[in-house]
């Protein structure tokens, strides 16, 4: 692996950004490369949205930090958002990556998540770290945090359409093997 490669994944919601990081995970997994980092994932019922899960790779420890009905200042379409929960889980599922894992995974730095000062700052600290990492990007935020992120010259963007996101995978498993792709 590459050793200090950084990739952003950037696409519509539902384009397949958690399911591209998720199969390259699994791959880097099973190549015994030690991941670290969080993932957001919704939760529905079939046909409602019922919450959004933050969960800690490494530990499986995880939070539902956003469901209908809770108040709060922060929401995400019908739900509210706790961002005590998100940074219960998430600030120190990214400290561990950066200190113990040989790849560092967020997802998602979106509009909900930026809403978090402490996720901001563990974001950055993250990506000034010398690990590769995986980061999805919400695709039309203006958020300061990810318009420094698309204009680092240490992060290649990549956009997943869900044309391209079976094929995405294995260019960004090419990418962090270092083939230019």
């Amino acid at each position: 692996m590459v050793n200090n490669i950084k990739i952003g994944i950037t696409g519509l919601p539902g384009a397949g950004k958690t399911y591209t990081l998720k199969y390259v995970t699994q791959m880097l997994s099973d190549q015994n490369v030690t991941i670290g980092g969080m993932i957001d994932e919704k939760t529905s019922d079939g046909r409602h949205s019922t919450g959004m899960t933050v969960t800690n790779i490494r530990t499986g420890e995880s939070a539902v930090f956003a469901i209908p009905g809770f108040e709060s200042k922060v929401t995400l379409g019908n739900l509210g958002v706790d961002l005590s929960l998100f940074e219960s889980v998430a600030i120190e599922a990214i400290k561990t990556a950066c200190e113990e894992c040989d790849l560092i995974v967020i997802d998602e730095v979106g509009r909900v998540e930026v809403e978090s000062r402490a996720f901001v700052d563990a974001v950055n600290d993250a990506l000034d770290v010398d690990k590769p990492m995986i980061i999805t990007l919400h695709k039309k935020s203006r958020n300061p945090l990810l318009q420094d992120i698309r204009r680092r010259d240490d992060v290649r963007i990549l956009e997943v359409t869900p044309t391209n996101r079976n094929l995405l995978p294995h260019k960004i498993m090419g990418l962090m093997n270092g083939e230019n792709v």
